[in-house]
C-alpha cells in the first residue's frame, strides 16, 4: 500500500529513559487506544505506525531530542519505494537509468539516497521494495524491473556476469586498506594496458615509488581514481572525484573518464562541482527529497537541462518544485564593485623552506568584500594562509598583526570526544544566542547533528562545524581553507550566503581558498591567482577582480568558460570549439560579455 507519508525515527538521538515516552504520552491516536505508537520489543525504541500516524506533528514536538520526523510525501509518488531500511527509516524511491557508453551524474544533496544507490547497483544490497520485514531476493528484482535495462543488469549481477569498478567517496581511508608504493597498488591493478596513459593524464608520475601513507588528500584522489578506471569492467561507479582537486587536475579527471566511454564502457558519477559534472557527464538524473528521510531520483535528462532545472529548482516533467527559490548566478563588471575602507595591509613578503618557495605581492583586504585564492596544488596557498594567520613566519615582507583572524584550516582533525552541541559550547562564540541560531546555526544546519559525537561526523557535517565555529569569532578577516570540500551543491549555496551576510552585517572581510569555479564565482569580490611550478615554488597576485584573476589563472592552464544562457551559470568549453578559440584569440578565458 503507498504511503502518503513517513516517520522516520533517528535512533541515535532518541532517549525514551530520560523523557519517558513523551512521544507516546502525547500522541492522539494512543489516546484514542490505538497502536500508532508503540514500544519496540528490540531495541525498547518508540516504533511509529505510518498507516495509523494522522501527521499531526504532535509527536515532533514532544520529543525534546528532536529525533522524530514526520514527512508528507509528494502525490507524484505512486509507486512503492525500491529500498527501505527499517521501520522508520530512510526510503528510497526510483533508480537511474543505464546508458551504453555513456556518463551519466547523480545531482543532488547528501543524504538523499546516492550511495544507496551505488550499494544496490554494486550488489552490496538487495532491493526490499520497502517490505524490511523480508530478506531481499533477486528473483523478486528482477521481475519487479521486467522489461527495462535495468532487468538484465540485475539478471547478470545475480549470476555475477558483470564486472564493477568502485571509487569511494573517502579515499583518505585508502593507506589503511592498502599498503606500499603507489606503482604497486597501480601495476596490480591495470587490466586496460593503460597504466602510462592515465599516469601522464593524472600527473602522477612523482608519486609512483612514494607509498600510500605519505600522500595528500589530493594525491590519494588521483590515485583512487586511477586505480578505478584501469580495471576493465562493464560499469564504473565514481562516487566524487574532485574533492581535495584542483581546477586543472579535475579537468583531467574529466577526460580520464570520459575516455572510459569510447570503449562504450558506463559511468555512474557522484559529483557536486556543477562545472566538473557538467563537463564528465552525457546525462543527469537530479535527486530530491528529504535528508535522512526519503530521495526520489528524476527522470533522465540531458546534463545542461538537467543542471538547469536543478538550478531553477524546478523539474517540469515531474511538475515538482525542490527549492523555493532559483539560484541566481550575476556577471558583475569591475565598475559594479563599490569601494570600502581597507582592514589592513601586507607588504611583498617571501617565504622559503627546503624544496619549495613562495612569493606574494603587496595587497591589501576591505571590509564587506569576500577574496577567493585559487591555483595548482601544490603552489603555496595553504603557506600564504598560515602566514596571513601567523602561524608561520615570512623570511622577508611585513604581515599586520593588529588585527584578528579566524583561521579554519584544509584538514580538520575529529578527535574531539564529545557531542556537537559540547564542541560548540566549548569553542562557538554567542553559541546559544538568537544571533548564533539565526546567522550560523540555521545555515549550516547545526541542529540537525547536534547530539552526534564529534568524532562519528562525515565529512561534510565536519566541515560544516569548522567552518561554523570560525564564522562565529570575533576577527577582522575570516580565513577559510577549502570550506566547500564534502559539501553537497545546496549546502555550498548556503554557506556562501551565510559568509556574505556576516562579513555585511559586520563589515568584516573573508579570504578564501578553494577550488569549486561556482562557488568562486557565486562569491567573490575579488580573487588571487597563484601560480608557478607545484611542488617547487609559487607567487601569488594581489587580490584583483574576479574577472581579471580569472583570465590570468585559465590562461595558464589553457582552459576556457563561458557563460549559460539560461542560468549565466559557468560552463567549460569544449577544448579547441569554436568557442574556446574565439575567446583565446580575445584573451577572454573566463567568458565574453555580451
Amino acid at each position: 500500500m503507498f504511503l502518503s507519508r513517513i516517520a522516520i525515527l533517528e535512533k541515535d538521538k532518541c532517549q525514551p529513559k530520560k523523557c519517558n515516552y513523551a512521544c507516546i504520552e502525547y500522541c492522539p491516536g494512543v489516546r484514542m487506544e490505538e497502536d500508532t505508537i508503540i514500544i519496540s520489543e528490540d531495541d525498547k525504541k518508540p516504533e511509529i505506525s505510518e498507516e495509523l500516524c494522522s501527521g499531526c506533528g504532535i509527536c515532533v514536538n514532544r520529543c525534546v531530542f528532536n529525533a522524530i520526523n514526520i514527512i508528507n510525501l509528494p502525490e507524484v509518488l505512486d509507486d512503492k519505494p525500491i529500498h527501505r531500511y527499517g521501520p522508520n527509516s530512510f526510503e528510497l524511491f526510483g533508480m537511474p537509468t543505464i546508458e551504453d557508453g555513456s556518463v551519466v551524474g547523480l545531482l543532488g544533496p547528501n543524504g538523499i539516497g546516492k550511495s544507496t544507490i551505488l550499494n544496490i547497483l554494486s550488489g552490496q544490497i538487495i532491493p526490499n521494495f520497502g517490505n524490511y520485514n523480508e530478506e531481499g531476493s533477486w528473483d523478486n528484482v528482477i521481475e519487479y524491473f521486467k522489461g527495462s535495462q535495468l532487468q538484465n543488469y540485475f539478471k547478470k549481477l545475480s549470476n555475477n556476469e558483470i564486472k564493477i569498478a568502485y571509487k569511494p567517496q573517502m579515499v583518505d581511508q585508502l593507506p589503511k586498506v592498502v599498503k606500499g608504493k603507489v606503482s604497486q597498488l597501480l601495476e596490480g591493478v591495470d587490466e586496460r594496458n593503460k597504466l602510462d596513459e592515465v599516469v601522464e593524464k593524472l600527473e602522477l608520475k612523482n608519486t609512483l615509488d612514494r607509498r600510500l601513507g605519505n600522500l595528500s588528500g589530493g594525491e590519494l584522489q588521483r590515485i583512487a581514481i586511477a586505480a578505478s578506471v584501469l580495471k576493465d569492467a562493464n560499469f564504473y561507479y565514481i562516487d566524487e572525484p574532485t574533492s581535495w582537486l584542483d581546477v586543472k587536475q579535475r579537468l583531467n579527471t574529466v577526460e580520464v573518464i570520459r575516455d572510459l566511454t569510447k570503449e562504450n564502457r558506463n559511468v555512474l558519477v557522484i559529483e557536486h562541482d556543477l562545472a566538473t559534472l557538467d563537463a564528465m557527464s552525457d546525462y543527469v538524473h537530479v535527486m530530491y527529497g528529504e535528508e535522512g528521510g526519503y530521495g526520489v531520483v528524476s527522470k533522465l535528462r540531458g546534463v545542461r537541462v538537467g543542471i538547469n532545472a536543478y538550478i531553477n529548482g524546478f523539474l517540469k516533467e515531474e511538475n515538482i518544485r525542490i527549492r523555493k527559490q532559483p539560484i541566481e548566478f550575476e556577471i558583475r563588471p569591475p565598475s559594479d564593485l563599490i569601494d570600502s575602507d581597507t582592514i589592513t595591509t601586507y607588504t611583498d613578503f617571501h617565504k622559503k623552506y627546503d624544496n619549495f618557495e613562495l612569493k606574494v605581492d603587496a595587497g591589501e583586504v576591505n571590509q564587506s568584500q569576500v577574496i577567493t585564492a585559487f591555483g595548482p596544488n601544490g603552489i603555496g596557498k595553504t603557506t600564504y594562509a598560515k602566514i596571513l594567520a601567523g602561524v608561520v613566519k615570512p623570511d622577508s615582507g611585513e604581515v599586520e598583526e593588529e588585527i584578528e583572524i579566524a583561521y579554519k584550516p584544509q584538514y580538520i582533525l575529529s578527535d574531539f570526544e564529545g557531542s556537537v552541541q559540547d564542541f560548540l559550547f566549548m569553542h562557538a562564540k554567542g553559541y546559544g544566542t538568537n544571533v548564533f541560531k539565526t546567522d550560523i546555526s540555521k545555515p549550516f544546519d547545526l541542529d540537525k547533528i547536534l547530539d552526534k559525537q564529534v568524532s562519528k561526523l562525515s565529512g561534510g557535517e565536519l566541515q560544516r562545524l569548522a567552518t561554523a565555529v570560525t564564522l562565529s569569532q570575533d576577527a577582522d578577516v575570516y580565513l577559510l581553507d577549502e570550506p566547500t570540500a564534502f559539501l553537497d551543491v545546496e549546502q555550498r549555496l548556503k554557506v556562501a550566503k551565510a559568509i556574505k551576510h556576516l562579513i555585511t552585517r559586520d563589515d568584516t572581510s573573508a579570504i578564501i581558498i578553494d577550488h569549486d569555479i561556482i562557488f568562486i564565482d557565486y562569491i567573490s569580490d575579488k580573487a588571487m591567482v597563484f601560480y608557478g611550478e607545484s611542488g617547487v615554488s609559487g607567487h601569488s597576485t594581489a587580490p584583483i577582480h574576479l574577472r581579471d584573476a580569472m583570465n590570468k589563472f585559465l590562461s595558464d592552464v589553457d582552459i576556457s568558460f563561458r557563460r549559460d544562457k539560461e542560468t549565466n551559470r559557468p560552463r567549460v568549453n569544449k577544448t579547441d570549439s569554436y568557442l574556446d578559440r574565439q575567446q583565446k584569440e580575445q584573451g577572454e578565458y573566463y567568458y565574453l560579455e555580451d
